[in-house]
């Protein structure tokens, strides 16, 4: 067994985000802290805290002159690079609250975001982000200054904006800053889906944040000599707390991948041992795997199946859940011939692949772990900074979504639905009250909305109280508010949106056949020309909804839904899931290849 790791950046040392950056700059100066590919140079390029800490230094120079006060906030909308990082803790050090947006968000949600936060300054990467933002360019009147990290073209908006080049100052020698406040201050609005459509800001506190960090690694070891691969977005609070945050904590280093696609040949170049994720790079693996199966030999098809059973075997003795048998002295011949090889391709020194965000099928649990790859699913919120509970190397039911971390307390209430209180809990929604109070109680317990038991000490989630569906990286949607929204087109009779666990929205329509547009349409012949004019009809009612709340694929229905033919409730609901074994085949068809 490791060591455990002494270096760890406790709350008694530094309990804001900033003063954690400061105290790791002091304590381990050139130790490598962030990893990232340079196009210029075609090389992967590593940067120590030091250097981190000097840059830091040389944009808090610059946002001092833009006449911001602690409290005010900042928006960045950047891929993740350490310029994500530099930017958040030149910001932190100024008591400057951070808020992320997503990189392939709606325009709409964008200029939502902007205005009910009241940024101030905005940080962008490069011309399409900017040539998005003219369509809301009214409601950019608020920003004071507009960055960009590539040169765009202005359309007549200087002095406002600047390229990061003219605004930045010469390299500085100027000290780190760091303006006196409390781990309870706000350090970070995030925006999550709400049951309205409209997206709610989560704030976070630096105390929330470090606190979940400080529970976590009491059951979880992170080692200076961790390398974390980071490809989630940092705007999706799992990667910011785990990916970056921790990493600071625990003296690890970081890297940051070139992209989704190029994810593969990336781990075998970084070769990570701390793998942040969700379930939809587990099953896309997973996929290709099988494809791969499939035109092996019956042999090596059960050579597969006999290494994956005998490495679960194993896994479950560990645990101490099965006894011993003469079967397990075949698994280092097996993880030599087999399972070895699944590693390799996840770089080799792999020893946590965080799973969260969304569920991860139990049966592909069961492969990866039988194959030696050590799936630590967890689970929470946004609302919870974000982590609540997870599985360990030593005490890991992977169908299970893990322990809860020390010091939050769980309860479970009569309709089964999970309840938390800690100090990770958020501070609440920004300028929402209703919101807040809907979710945390006067006793402090925030609501989940998850239904849950919990068995032999395991939080096990059952299902959710409201109708939210969890798309496959982890992000989520109202469908019954959608619905309503497609609905107001008088051609829509009724609509139900699909795509739990999936990679994106599907929906299931019935057309008004008393509508003048219906007669175009033939559910049992529609063709792609039909179905590109009917979503881009549909998803013009989603606008007011988060980026990643866009229908992809729709299929047509003949008959109505309704209480007679067993498919309403009494109060006229959807029965969504005998709906989704009717319609078994069309979904099918709607998630083919995925």
């Amino acid at each position: 067994m490791n060591k455990p790791n002494t270096d760890y950046i406790g709350l008694d040392v530094a309990d804001t985000l900033a003063g954690v950056f400061q105290e790791r700059v002091r304590r381990t100066p050139e130790a490598i802290g962030f990893i990232q590919y340079d196009p210029a140079s075609q090389q992967w390029q590593k940067s120590t805290w030091r250097e981190m800490a000097q840059q830091v230094a040389r944009w808090q120079a610059a946002l001092k002159k833009e006449a911001l006060k602690p409290g005010d906030r900042v928006a960045l909308m950047m891929r993740n690079c350490k310029e994500w990082v530099i930017f958040d803790q030149a910001a932190s050090g100024l008591g400057l609250v951070t808020v992320p947006l997503y990189t392939n968000d709606r325009p709409e949600n964008i200029g939502y975001i902007l205005q009910d936060a009241g940024v101030r300054l905005l940080l962008l990467e490069n011309d399409q982000q900017w040539q998005d933002l003219q369509q809301i360019r009214n409601q950019l009147a608020g920003l004071n200054r507009i960055l960009t990290m590539e040169k765009v073209d202005p359309l007549g908006l200087q002095p406002r904006l600047m390229h990061i080049d003219e605004w930045l100052p010469e390299e500085t020698d100027a000290e780190l800053e760091l303006v006196d406040q409390s781990s309870e201050e706000l350090a970070t609005i995030v925006y999550t889906s709400g049951t309205t459509g409209r997206s709610k800001g989560v704030m976070l506190s630096h105390r929330n944040i470090l606190w979940d960090i400080e529970s976590g690694v009491k059951i979880i070891d992170i080692f200076p000599t961790d390398t974390f691969l980071s490809f989630l977005p940092l705007s999706h609070t799992l990667e910011r707390t785990v990916g970056y945050y921790l990493a600071m904590v625990a003296g690890a280093t970081t890297a940051y991948s070139r992209s989704i696609a190029e994810l593969g040949e990336d781990l075998q170049i970084i070769k990570p041992t701390i793998l942040v994720s969700v379930p939809r790079i587990f099953e896309r693996v997973y996929s290709k795997i099988q494809d791969k199966l499939a035109a092996d030999s019956a042999i090596k098809q059960k050579l597969f199946g006999l290494a994956v059973e005998t490495g679960w075997q194993v896994f479950e003795n560990t645990q101490g859940r099965q006894p011993w048998n003469a079967k397990m002295l075949l698994w280092p011949l097996l993880n030599k011939l087999v399972a070895g090889k699944i590693q390799q391709k996840l770089g080799g020194r792999l020893r946590i692949a965080v799973s969260g965000g969304a569920p991860l099928s139990s049966d592909i649990a069961k492969v990866f772990i039988g194959l030696g790859v050590p799936i630590l699913q967890g689970y929470g919120l946004t609302e919870t900074s974000p982590i609540i509970s997870a599985n360990t190397h030593e005490n890991n039911i992977p169908a299970s979504v893990g322990v809860p971390f020390p010091g939050i307390e769980i309860r479970i209430t009569d309709q089964d639905e999970l309840l938390c209180r800690a100090p990770n809990v958020m501070l609440g929604y920004w300028n929402n009250r209703t919101a807040t109070n809907e979710c945390i109680d006067d006793q402090g317990w925030f609501h989940t909305g998850d239904k849950a038991k919990i068995e032999s000490d395991h939080i096990f989630i059952t299902g959710r109280l409201k109708e939210i569906i969890v798309l496959a990286n982890g992000e989520k949607v109202p469908p019954a508010d959608m619905e309503m929204c497609i609905s107001m087109d008088s051609l829509f009779d009724q609509v139900l949106i699909m795509g739990e666990g999936k990679p994106y929205l599907s929906a299931l329509i019935h057309l008004n056949t008393e509508h003048e547009d219906a007669a175009r349409y033939n559910p049992a012949t529609l063709s792609e020309t039909d179905e590109k004019a009917l979503l881009e009809r549909v998803n013009s009612y989603l606008d007011n909804f988060p980026g990643y709340a866009k229908i992809i694929r729709l299929a047509l229905i003949n008959e109505a839904w309704s209480v007679e033919n067993g498919f309403m409730t009494p109060t006229l609901k959807l029965r969504r899931n005998k709906i989704y074994s009717e319609h078994a085949e069309d979904l099918d068809q709607l998630y083919k290849g995925h």
